[in-house]
């Protein structure tokens, strides 16, 4: 694989911090490499290192002779008074792009809802968000960095996106890095992960899941201070192996590796104690909507027949489109909306809080500081069979004793989130709705967060485009659909098949303008894409892969075999060595053709 761009030592310096210390990476045609680490950590400086956009103090960053590098910043770098359609596509003509399925395709993607001739000035951040990646999607580039592209994007626009980068260019040719708090997406797109931190940049391979095992294996063999990350992890590979079946189909081999590191590991949530709590705590009776319904005026329908029943100690995911009604929903169940017909039955006992999107919650204490914030609440929290003191939570989601002092409005969006959840804990409410909670937390916040709530003894309401959170934190998922709320026994996996269903009827129905600004063209797909195989291909593909099992142990067990043979070769013997360690060059190069395969297979069965 051709070589693409190289760090050469390169270190940055802001002026409190020290960011990267003498930092040594490459990527190469086929690399699809994520990006995790803590906010602040620098990896949104990296990326903008790696394209160019900014200087190292020292090193230097070097690219192929004539790279088109494009990089998606989180700055909103749109000029103001164009028109979406210039904005885009420049002044290309409108057959020459319409014609072109690749940009027919972005456009379906991710703008399907925005109108070509609006200025960009009227739109929202998210829709000027969604039209600055189309704008990139549609470049001829050989690298592509992107800095949390799935921002604004709904549960559709992920998929979408997540499937487009690993179409994009065959395996082997272009590179991505992505920088993106959604773990899912991580698993999909990526095959190498960089961890950020301490200034330096730790490489991993495989996705999340994968970073997951060998960061655990790393943190076995750390010092006693480690241990309550390693157990966090721990919990957190437990639920990879546990979770959803998806995530399950990776080669025995491997597999046997994070069994063995979480076979004592509890289950992630005791759900019958956590229930017989909740249910002490708020009766049986929670909340009831009968036949429900809410629109802004009678030309406005949001929600009409909403029949939902949510009784104590429920964790329930709300799924939906951007617009279709959820953040409407939660406000009818907090009580911010009333219903416009039907009955919402509350229960005498709930007690509500409500993690929004915003943070305006905070602009009251915005002067004080952590501890005299702290210092006004109840002195005690039980997370499961532990009581935690409030200096003890502010621990478990990232605070150090030093911030302390620290007034609340110079906190990062990301501590300002931690502070607004660990506020929201103590006061004990018995019913807590989270409107896209993701928002701001990296990778690690994320999971201490998920930690606390495994703990929490009530009901829980969770509306996210983050698949990841919704499977990992929810035991049931729900759509709003066309105005009514419908459970989804198969979860996020059925509401994307009845998406995808509802995009086909929407396509072939008679006088469909397929045409206008090319954002509601339907996504060419490959003849035979949609056909199911039959049984006896399925027990056929199912052989093949469990034969194509054997063979990858037979080589590992070979390398391993290997491996032993040098450590115990004469190390004077240097021919022999050499025959030793391309032996093993040639077993790892067989081993790689045999996941391929395996992998390949594996699609198929999907």
């Amino acid at each position: 694989m051709a070589h693409l761009l190289g760090a050469e030592g390169i270190s940055l310096d802001f002026p409190t911090k020290r960011v990267l210390t003498d930092v040594r990476l490459g990527l190469s045609d086929g690399d699809r490499v994520g990006l995790v680490g803590r906010n602040g950590d620098g990896k949104s400086t990296l990326l903008r290192l790696l394209a160019h956009r900014i200087e190292p103090d020292s090193g230097k960053v070097v690219h192929r002779n004539g790279l088109q590098v494009g990089l998606l910043d989180q700055a909103d770098t749109l000029p103001y008074g164009q028109s979406v359609r210039h904005a885009v596509v420049g002044d290309v003509p409108d057959h020459t792009w319409a014609s072109d399925p690749a940009v027919r395709d972005v456009l379906h993607g991710l703008l399907r809802d925005v109108d070509f001739d609006a200025v960009v000035d009227d739109l929202s951040g998210g829709q000027r968000r969604r039209i600055a990646l189309a704008q990139l999607l549609i470049g001829e580039h050989d690298v592509l960095m992107l800095d949390e592209p799935t921002n604004h994007l709904d549960l559709e626009g992920v998929t979408w996106l997540a499937e487009h980068l690993r179409r994009r260019w065959a395996a082997t040719r272009g590179a991505v890095v992505v920088v993106t708090h959604d773990r899912w997406f991580l698993d999909e797109v990526c095959t190498t992960t960089w961890e950020v931190h301490d200034g330096m940049v730790e490489p991993f391979e495989g996705g999340y899941a994968a970073y997951v095992l060998q960061r655990v294996e790393r943190d076995r063999l750390a010092a006693a201070a480690e241990a309550r990350r390693q157990n966090l992890m721990r919990k957190e590979l437990a639920w990879l192996r546990r979770g959803a079946p998806a995530r399950t189909s990776k080669p025995k081999f491997r597999i046997a590796a994070a069994n063995e590191l979480i076979k004592t590991e509890p289950p992630v949530r005791d759900t019958v104690e956590l229930t017989r709590l909740a249910t002490s705590r708020l009766g049986k009776d929670v909340l009831d909507l009968e036949d429900v319904g809410f629109g802004y005026g009678p030309d406005a329908p949001v929600l009409s027949g909403v029949e939902w029943r949510i009784g104590p100690g429920d964790r329930f995911g709300l799924l939906g489109a951007n617009g279709a009604g959820k953040s409407t929903l939660l406000k009818l169940i907090t009580g911010e909306l009333a219903p416009t017909s039907g009955r919402l039955k509350r229960g005498k006992t709930v007690r509500t809080a409500v993690l929004s999107q915003q943070l305006s919650e905070l602009d009251p204490i915005a002067e004080d500081r952590i501890s005299d914030v702290i210092g006004r609440r109840r002195t005690s929290y039980r997370a499961g069979d532990a009581e935690l003191t409030p200096g003890q939570l502010l621990e478990r989601l990232g605070f150090t004793s030093a911030q302390l002092a620290t007034p609340v409005k110079d906190l990062s969006g990301g501590q300002r989130r931690r502070l607004q959840l660990l506020l929201i804990l103590l006061d004990e409410p018995n019913v807590l709705v989270m409107d896209e909670p993701t928002n701001d937390l990296d990778t690690d916040m994320l999971a201490a967060m998920e930690d606390l709530l495994d703990t929490w003894p009530g009901t829980l309401l969770v509306a996210s485009h983050d698949r990841y959170l919704l499977e990992r934190v929810t035991d049931h998922q729900y759509a709003v659909v066309d105005g009514a709320v419908r459970h989804l026994p198969g979860g996020v996996e059925q509401y994307l098949e009845l998406s995808r269903a509802r995009d086909r009827a929407a396509a072939a129905m008679p006088g469909t303008d397929r045409a206008r600004s090319g954002a509601t063209a339907e996504r060419e797909t490959p003849p035979g894409a949609d056909r199911r195989l039959s049984g006896a291909e399925v027990r056929t593909l199912r052989k093949r892969a469990e034969a194509v099992e054997r063979r990858m142990e037979r080589v590992q067990d070979e390398i391993a075999a290997r491996h032993v043979e040098m450590a115990a070769h004469d190390h004077a013997d240097y021919t022999g060595l050499a025959t030793l360690h391309d032996q093993v060059r040639d077993a790892e190069s067989r081993l790689e053709e045999l996941e391929t395969e395996w992998l390949e297979l594996a699609e198929q069965l999907e």
